[in-house]
């Protein structure tokens, strides 16, 4: 039976499921991690950033398998398999580029008016795989890559580069972005060296319409300290207006580029994510920040070794809902007695390790009426497992110093501090997988951690205060084995590990952003699943061709292209990309 058009167009879209790499907002420290088996069958854990990849190579396998069906299928799919364009290797950029050069090349001598393929794409997603840089492309190649790459795609809404890229790099791919994509722009993730923060800033004075924007900062190459080796020139001082900024999270070295967007006016921003990284002497100035753009953040999210003013950060944002910061934080604050959720004081003595545990830190000058979450990053000592508990035999003073810290820091968790507070959540993966390993929390002389765990499990039982790991569920449950073995994945492109879930995002990606609208006819879904399954297993039963080296003049493909798709279906992501049949 012959289906429309535009029947087989909707049910690709149904089958390429990619709502989730579509989403303008970028992955949060909210955002769960999953269990999974690795390569050597234990258990570890997925990051988000990880889970969404794995969708997009999922997603690209599914659209291959379509693009190989018929000419018809090819026809129609093409315009998916550009949509989203996934590398995990530098090298494949300049395999595109040719792609997207030829095809408009084509177009130009043939006088047609149809649109390019780059015309479809909305992501590009440079993921960085290799410990070099710039392993199997040079800079300025790769800089060459990516203008020609953007040039060809006017309808790009989403970047991704994770690669470092050096500050002529930065420039030059900015300047492109602005030039050709500054209407459709709206999410951006950029990896520069501090350096670049003068092109950075300009960069975003050129892209007014950024929703999203995620900026890694690695630490200047100038031996000086850092606000001696950077000169930001005319960036300097300058205002920058972005109304429609909601999320901005900055990692690394951004001290200088946090005092620059102090003036800015940013009226949209509700979600912060500041990560210090290993930087220990250079502490951002957030408090000043915050003075002029905390009073409508929703999100917070602050990293630090060095320890942050949270009573005054907290009375700057009297809106906010989620709330992180790090719990080996030691306060020089007072300490009020513990309590419980009604308020009467805990006075039980029995405890060994010392008076402090009835003791709490004072995290706000008056109650928050809003925060109903709060996670908490560190707590690597806490529990005596890891590469901390060697460390604690060796230097037992601090760890019972970053112990105790962590105690206080947990018991201001109450309801008396936090009238609204319903979940608190542990992020560290580090910890969550060594808890794994160890069988769960040491108990020894040296450490009391399984003591530690119950005592903080029992006050948030008794508060009615969800206790939680990164991973979403209840912490202190560890994944166990199963007694019978999965059904092995029928999909193409899998890995060697369990099928991803979608639950494994949390819904704190959509809190700032405006969702992607879902389509119609999800009661279909079953159907459409069987008829994408049955083409896979197509494929996959297909006799290998006698002329596969051929499989240009198969698909009409034009002679200049077969040698460029040949080495094409070597590669596992969407740089692999199959160009029109009719050119």
């Amino acid at each position: 039976m012959e289906l429309p058009d535009e029947i087989l167009t909707q049910i690709f879209d149904l089958a390429a499921d990619e709502d989730v790499i579509f989403q303008y907002g970028l992955p949060t420290v909210m955002a769960e991690a999953a269990w999974f088996k690795n390569a050597l069958g234990e258990w570890a854990l997925r990051s988000p950033q990880d889970a969404v990849n794995i969708v997009q190579r999922r997603s690209y396998a599914t659209k291959k398998a379509i693009m190989l069906t018929c000419k018809t299928w090819r026809r129609l799919g093409s315009e998916f398999l550009y949509r989203c364009l996934f590398f995990d290797k530098p090298s494949r950029l300049y395999l595109l580029c040719e792609i997207l050069e030829s095809d408009a090349k084509n177009k130009k001598e043939l006088e047609r008016s149809s649109v390019g393929l780059g015309w479809w794409t909305k992501r590009i997603h440079l993921t960085r795989y290799y410990a070099s840089p710039n392993r199997g492309l040079s800079a300025e190649d790769m800089s060459d890559s990516l203008m020609t790459i953007v040039k060809h795609c006017p309808n790009l809404s989403i970047f991704v580069v994770e690669w470092p890229m050096p500050s002529t790099t930065f420039g030059l791919v900015a300047d492109s972005l602005f030039k050709y994509t500054r209407k459709a722009l709206h999410t951006v993730h950029w990896h520069v060296p501090a350096e670049a923060i003068p092109k950075v800033i300009w960069a975003l004075d050129s892209l007014p319409l950024v929703l999203a924007a995620q900026i890694e900062f690695d630490p200047p190459i100038q031996m000086t300290e850092l606000h001696e080796s950077l000169h930001l020139g005319s960036a300097q001082n300058i205002t920058l207006n972005l109304p429609y900024l909601q999320q901005l999270t900055l990692r690394g070295s951004f001290s200088e580029f946090l005092e620059q967007a102090v003036e800015w006016i940013l009226p949209g921003l509700r979600n912060l994510s500041i990560d210090c990284g290993n930087n220990r002497s250079d502490a951002p100035d957030v408090v000043s920040f915050l003075e002029k753009h905390g009073h409508k953040l929703e999100v917070l999210d602050l990293n630090s070794i060095p320890p942050l003013e949270v009573p005054d950060i907290l009375e700057l944002c009297p809106q906010l809902e989620i709330f992180s910061f790090n719990a080996d934080w030691r306060f020089q604050a007072p300490t009020l007695p513990a309590t419980t959720s009604d308020g009467a004081p805990i006075t039980d003595n029995s405890e060994s390790d010392g008076s402090y545990l009835n003791e709490t830190s004072i995290l706000t000058r008056t109650p928050h009426p809003r925060i109903h979450t709060i996670g908490l990053h560190g707590l690597l000592y806490a529990f005596g497992v890891g590469y901390a508990r060697t460390f604690s035999s060796e230097e037992p003073f601090r760890s019972r110093v970053v112990r105790r810290s962590n105690d206080l820091n947990f018991g201001a968790l109450n309801r008396a501090q936090f009238p609204q507070l319903r979940c608190i959540r542990i992020l560290s993966r580090t910890l969550l997988n060594d808890l794994n390993k160890s069988d769960g929390p040491a108990q020894d002389d040296e450490v009391d951690g399984m003591d530690r765990w119950e005592r903080w499990w029992d006050r948030c039982h008794d508060s009615n205060i969800r206790l939680e790991d990164c991973t979403g569920g209840e912490f202190g449950q560890l994944p166990q084995e199963e007694v019978e073995e999965e059904e092995d994945s029928d999909e193409e492109g899998a890995d060697n590990s369990e099928e991803y879930s979608s639950d494994g995002y949390s819904s704190e990606w959509e809190v700032d952003v405006p969702p992607i609208e879902e389509n119609e006819g999800s009661s279909h879904n079953q159907e459409l699943r069987q008829l994408i399954k049955e083409c896979q297993a197509m494929a996959e039963d297909r006799d290998e061709s006698p002329f596969s080296g051929f499989i240009g003049p198969a698909f009409n493909l034009a002679p200049s292209m077969q040698m460029v798709t040949s080495i094409a279906e070597e590669s596992t992501t969407s740089a692999t990309l199959i160009p029109d049949p009719n050119p």
